[in-house]
């Protein structure tokens, strides 16, 4: 178990789900990110430095995007299962494949919204192509989470979690 996000924040086997698709889903937001910035900053497909280091950024290190997905996950719970942990699935699937399947389709939907805006973009490739200073790492990691709040209209608190924003 990482952290609660909210009071009722127990649902151990969606969270079990989300971390073990962590990588995969992480790899597909990089590979999502780096298509969308070139396509919409870079529309006639000029070569320069930057646009080189984004097209041949092979990396497996998603690192300092774990606190970023983390929140995300945990805004997936708080939205879909924050009042009910328990819900009957009557269609006789095991739990974990219906987990699988929800989230991973809600993560990429977000992705796609997320990055419609640019501070997402440069926040993601920042993290992941340009590889700042941790110090700087750190304030990048600040700013994401504010354009997350900001995203889904929720307040992020250290201690409290995830609060509905007024």
């Amino acid at each position: 178990m990482q952290r609660k996000f909210f009071p009722l924040d127990k649902n151990y086997i969606l969270e079990q789900v989300q971390l073990s698709l962590e990588k995969e889903l992480l790899h597909y937001l990089v590979d999502f990110v780096k298509v969308e910035y070139l396509l919409h900053h870079n529309p006639l497909g000029l070569v320069d430095e930057t646009v080189q280091r984004i097209q041949h950024h092979q990396s497996e290190d998603f690192q300092r995007l774990h606190e970023f997905y983390m929140l995300l996950a945990g805004i997936f719970r708080y939205r879909y299962y924050g009042d009910n942990q328990l819900s009957f699935i009557f269609s006789g699937e095991e739990p974990d494949e219906v987990y699988l399947r929800e989230w991973t389709t809600v993560f990429k939907y977000w992705v796609r919204e997320m990055s419609r805006h640019r501070q997402f973009l440069m926040g993601i490739l920042e993290l992941t192509v340009f590889y700042p200073a941790e110090e700087q790492a750190r304030f990048i990691g600040n700013r994401l989470q504010t354009f997350v709040a900001s995203f889904f209209e929720v307040k992020i608190h250290p201690q409290k979690g995830i609060l509905k924003s007024a």
